[in-house]
């Protein structure tokens, strides 16, 4: 859990820093803790706001107003974590336009995001540290 809440207080540190690196564990540690905020402001959404809009719960169509702001608030930390781990294998952060090919696009970023890291100094800065 240590990691967890460390990559996610780093990430939110650097919350529109698109300059420098980011290692392999700082990247996926910040998708799971994403992850699970998402999921809690989904439960959130579908338990607590629906019914008080009018919805059923869990109801498909039913609003998500928090889940929304949520993924809206971690968009630009999204996109510029993202951008460093790219620039943690030597590619400039302009790659995660590839994203916006539907699927392909997809799989080549996964492609990227999971190779290791260059070693010591590139283009793009020094490695970063991960506890």
């Amino acid at each position: 859990m240590n990691n967890l809440t460390t990559a996610f207080r780093r990430a939110l540190s650097n919350y529109a820093n698109f300059n420098g690196r980011s290692l392999r564990p700082t990247f996926w540690w910040w998708v799971l803790a994403v992850l699970l905020v998402l999921l809690v402001t989904r439960i959130i959404d579908g338990a607590l706001i629906a019914p008080m809009l009018g919805f059923g719960v869990f109801e498909p169509n039913a609003g998500q107003p928090l889940s929304v702001l949520v993924s809206l608030g971690l968009l630009l930390p999204n996109l510029a974590i993202g951008a460093r781990r790219l620039h943690d294998i030597g590619r400039t952060g302009w790659w995660l336009l590839i994203g916006l090919i539907p699927i392909i696009g997809t799989l080549v970023l996964l492609y990227f995001y999971i190779q290791p890291s260059e070693s010591g100094s590139n283009q793009f800065g020094e490695p970063d540290v991960f506890p």
